[in-house]
């Protein structure tokens, strides 16, 4: 099949070698002796020109001067020299002076009128030195337009022609109307379906789609058509686009990949006209692949308020693709695979069944997900026998496939700065927080008084979070800044969560006001390091009322209203009345956690000191020295400026004590996700 496909596609491609007329060898040699015309062509036109403007004649001002030297006998007297008259001018030859081996020649306009007069004249005063022009001006004008004409002749050849021809050879405007699409085969790419890991459900759908490709006989044995369309939708960096290089690496089919964005161009109708050439050169070579990258650029539903129009530009690319894919013609072996993060804003007449038959979800990787591209993905580099695979997919919930990507190859680069053989777990624990938070500023000069409010209110996040069961079980808590954060407390989830309890919300509720509160006590004052806690507390608190359910005033009702993403002021789905009670409720839930977590750290302020003391001197904790803090022992191990120290009289560069984490101020601290819907 693999063979016979290869040559449906030189047969049937426009551009391809073989298209009925003749070899490609003496196409290309049609195709060279035509431009060496064109050049040859603009080459004389501008010796012409050249040519034309040197023998041009200088132009006398008056008749007078012509007499002048008529009388200072100047005029050449040769048969083929003299004084002529035309109908527009009078051409007269000098004779050579001072060296010269040609005379130069001077002209006198005249009226088209006056012709007879000016004869007249020069029969009375140089009856001997004139002579009529007997082509009567018509050689002088052809020889003037004749440039003009080679040029309109040569703008006609090289534009015009190719623009009939559909773009081939030497067109230029002819090619905006041509598909962009890139053709891939097995041999161009090295991604197999092997190299995709954690989304087998979507891999068992995409198998299928190649096996009914290579084996089309078997599934109509039953009565069964193929699929139109497949859509992937999944967040970015689920592996969407690398499945699609996968099923180029596994088909045996021609496969076309495109972008929705390569299709609108500033000219209208050249998206619609791109996309009937690529169906066009698909259906040519079927059966095949045509897979649309982020078809949210011209998939977007019509008649919204953000379009311009019946005759936009998008829509008609968008009518196009529609058309296209269910048109009469139902035996094409034509597979169409987009990819969008935006399934929402798509069009519903290019979702429904019989166009986009399949809608694939891609979602973010569960723990053994992870595992699997982390293996995937550790293959191509060297690492340590210690290194334990299984608790960084533990440390990485809600990260995504290219997230996972990252966090190997950074650590990959730490370990390689750092002259290591292999990359230790400390470097991928590096390397995580780095993906995820930013760099670490470990040279930046922190105020002490800050420093002390930060060790302090990471300390009240710590100890809240070792005492409430709900929360996830505390990894390490850092006052190492890291991006816009000066510190941070890490939990390390013990299992994904697809949903929120509510006694883990609550405490988790509990476990953001409690940095604000320990730092208030130590200080005596409130800062702005807790914006992001207010702010996910408030998430969280909202949720709960609005979406959740978790109100008991407010019962099982959602009051968040319908989010139509086509519309420019949003439905809020509750009177003005509700919302007040909603606000209350809100208020309510967030001022319960701040009191409980006002109480525990008020019980527990003497181990809120300790661990705040610990963190000033050691900068990062572990969980299990935070468990010896809480059962009163002493740490035993070099502070930082003990191993800086250390490393300075080796005359090397200092490591970091233990791996640094941070509280970013875009992220919950402990790692939970910005409140995904539990569906």
């Amino acid at each position: 099949m693999s063979e016979q496909n290869n040559q449906g596609g030189n047969s049937n491609d426009p551009r391809g070698g073989g298209n009925g007329q003749g070899p490609p060898g003496m196409r290309m040699n049609r195709n060279n002796t035509f431009g060496w015309v064109i050049i040859l062509m603009l080459l004389g036109f501008l010796g012409y020109m050249v040519f034309y403007s040197s023998g041009k004649p200088e132009e006398l001002s008056s008749w007078g001067e012509m007499v002048s030297l008529i009388e200072s006998n100047k005029i050449d007297d040769a048969d083929d020299k003299g004084i002529i008259v035309k109908d527009g001018a009078i051409i007269a030859y000098l004779r050579p002076e001072g060296g010269e081996t040609v005379g130069r020649k001077v002209s006198l306009p005249i009226g088209a009128g006056s012709r007879d007069e000016y004869v007249g004249k020069l029969m009375e005063i140089a009856p001997n030195q004139f002579r009529e022009d007997p082509s009567q001006g018509w050689v002088q004008a052809l020889l003037y337009l004749l440039p003009w004409v080679l040029f309109l002749v040569i703008i006609w050849f090289v534009f015009f022609r190719a623009m009939r021809g559909g773009g081939g050879g030497m067109g230029m405007l002819g090619n905006f109307g041509r598909s962009r699409h890139k053709l891939v085969n097995k041999e161009m790419t090295s991604v197999t379906l092997g190299d995709v890991a954690g989304i087998e459900e979507a891999k068992e759908e995409v198998n299928e789609i190649i096996e009914f490709l290579r084996h089309p006989k078997k599934f109509q044995r039953l009565g069964g058509r193929i699929p139109r369309g497949v859509l992937l939708v999944g967040q970015p960096g689920c592996g969407k686009t690398l499945l699609a290089k996968a099923m180029a690496g596994e088909a045996e089919v021609p496969f076309f990949s495109i972008s929705g964005s390569d299709f609108v161009e500033m000219f209208v109708g050249v998206g619609a006209s791109r996309v009937r050439d690529l169906f066009k050169q698909a259906k040519d070579n079927s059966p095949c692949i045509i897979f649309l990258d982020e078809i949210d650029a011209v998939g977007r539903r019509r008649g919204s308020g953000f379009s311009s129009g019946g005759h936009d530009e998008r829509e008609q690319t968008l009518n196009a693709i529609l058309v296209e894919m269910d048109g009469f013609e139902t035996n094409d072996q034509v597979i169409v695979i987009a990819a969008t993060n935006r399934s929402d804003v798509l069009d519903p007449a290019l979702t429904r069944p019989g166009r986009f038959d399949r809608q694939i979800s891609v979602p973010l990787p569960d723990i053994k997900g992870r595992l699997e591209i982390l293996r995937v993905h550790a293959k191509k580099v060297k690492m340590a026998p210690s290194v334990d695979m299984e608790r960084v997919a533990r440390q990485t919930p809600m990260f995504s496939g290219a997230d996972l990507a990252a966090i190997i190859n950074e650590a990959a680069i730490i370990a390689t700065m750092e002259n290591k053989d292999f990359i230790e777990m400390s470097d991928l624990e590096e390397a995580r927080d780095k993906v995820k938070f930013g760099r670490a500023y470990r040279s930046r000069k922190v105020d002490e008084e800050e420093r002390v409010g930060t060790a302090y209110h990471e300390a009240g996040h710590t100890i809240v979070n070792v005492l409430m069961p709900e929360c996830d079980p505390l990894h390490k808590v850092t006052i190492i800044p890291r991006g816009q954060a000066m510190g941070a407390t890490f939990s390390l989830p013990e299992k994904d969560r697809y949903g929120y309890g509510r006694r883990y919300v609550e405490a988790e509720l509990r476990r953001l006001c409690a940095g604000r509160i320990a730092e208030e006590r130590k200080t005596g004052d409130v800062s702005s390091g807790a914006a992001m806690d207010i702010r996910m507390a408030t998430q969280y608190a909202k949720m709960m009322v609005l979406e959740w359910g978790m109100s008991p005033r407010l019962g099982f009702v959602n009051y968040g209203g319908e989010e139509d993403p086509n519309r420019m002021l949003q439905d809020k789905g509750h009177s003005d009345d509700t919302a007040r009670i909603i606000d209350e409720e809100v208020k309510r839930l967030v001022d319960e956690a701040y009191a409980d977590a006002e109480r525990m750290v008020s019980e527990k302020w003497e181990q809120v000191t300790a661990i705040s003391d610990a963190l000033l001197k050691f900068e990062t904790l572990s969980a299990s020295d935070v468990e010896k803090i809480m059962a009163g022992e002493v740490l035993d191990k070099p502070t930082v400026s003990e191993l800086l120290d250390a490393e300075a009289a080796k005359g090397a560069k200092p490591d970091p004590p233990t791996s640094a984490s941070t509280r970013p101020d875009a992220e919950p601290e402990g790692g939970a996700p910005p409140l995904p819907s539990p569906a």
